[in-house]
């Protein structure tokens, strides 16, 4: 009975010693990234560095190195031999330099179109509306982006068609509509990617402290000459760091163009084909590169102006 008494009485300090124990490591090593920021920061990082490593930088490698190699012409396999037969196809075929050209002309046309109608919006939502109505405005901006991008790009399809909205309305206007095609195409993703353009905008114009407005239109400055030589040059990285979104998107867009675009191909399409029927892996690669180092010059000029920190 006392041997058994004693157990029962060790038991709880035994369990308050194992306790101690336990909770005493996740407090040592608390101490230790507390004295050690180094050591926190890089524990903090190291995950999602490595994850960010292994799933992009290496996705991205992966691209790279597939694009100069070959495919067997009978057998379809992919052949893991150095060349630059795909590259030296894309240069010499007139085909794929439209192609590339078209793409890259339809990215900069959206982001112009996108622009031109952001900048006031944002303008307005930044500076001019009542607080009241500036947070409506930014949940109307935000409110598309909740929307599948299907059903807004089939949305525009059904009012681009014969019969549709805009048909009717630019035959009551007495307008030629613009059907499916590069104009549609244009439309669509200008719509599509709207708000990437408007936001980062109006961001850079709150920013923009109302002294610097006032005393513009203190001096006597007309709003011509404040916008151009006080607000357009402040918001200009941002306007460059929507314009990342907007180019880049349309850059790599291939399904706006095959639901509006008629017969019409982007880069995307072609990548798309060449993965899928053709089952030309190699190629396929060697086409998505284009976009990627088109980006990455894109990325580096604007750096230049402080863009990416508005990103």
């Amino acid at each position: 009975m006392n041997s058994a008494a004693e157990g029962t009485a060790a038991r709880p300090h035994l369990l308050a010693r194992f306790g101690r124990a336990a909770g005493g490591l996740p407090r040592r090593v608390s101490t230790v990234l507390h004295r050690h920021p180094r050591l926190r920061l890089g524990f903090l990082l190291g995950p999602p560095m490595l994850w960010l490593g292994v799933a992009y930088l290496g996705a991205l490698g992966a691209l790279f190195i597939t694009a100069f190699w070959g495919q067997n012409p009978f057998t379809g396999d992919v052949v893991r031999e150095w060349n630059l037969d795909n590259f030296r196809t894309l240069w010499e075929s007139e085909v794929y330099r439209k192609i590339a050209f078209r793409t890259l002309g339809i990215a900069a046309l959206v982001t112009v179109v996108d622009i031109v109608i952001a900048f006031p919006v944002a303008l307005y939502m930044a500076k001019i509306a009542s607080p009241r109505l500036q947070r409506i405005l930014v949940i109307a901006v935000l409110t598309p982006l909740w929307a599948s991008y299907l059903v807004k790009a089939y949305a525009w399809r059904i009012m681009m068609s014969e019969g549709g909205i805009v048909d009717d309305l630019g035959g009551f206007l007495g307008l030629d509509t613009p059907g499916y095609g590069l104009a549609a195409t244009v439309i669509t993703l200008a719509y599509l990617w709207l708000p990437f353009m408007i936001l980062p905008i109006y961001a850079g114009l709150e920013r923009l402290p109302d002294s610097m407005l006032e005393a513009s239109m203190d001096l006597g400055a007309k709003t011509g000459p404040t916008l151009r030589r006080i607000v357009l040059p402040t918001v200009f990285p941002a306007v460059v760091a929507g314009s990342i979104f907007t180019f880049s998107l349309s850059l790599g867009d291939y399904i706006t163009v095959r639901i509006v675009g008629g017969a019409n191909q982007m880069l995307g399409n072609v990548v798309y084909d060449n993965v899928g029927a053709a089952n030309n892996l190699p190629f396929a690669a060697a086409v998505a590169t284009i976009p990627v180092v088109i980006m990455l010059v894109y990325l580096a000029a604007a750096r230049r102006t402080g863009a990416l920190e508005n990103v």
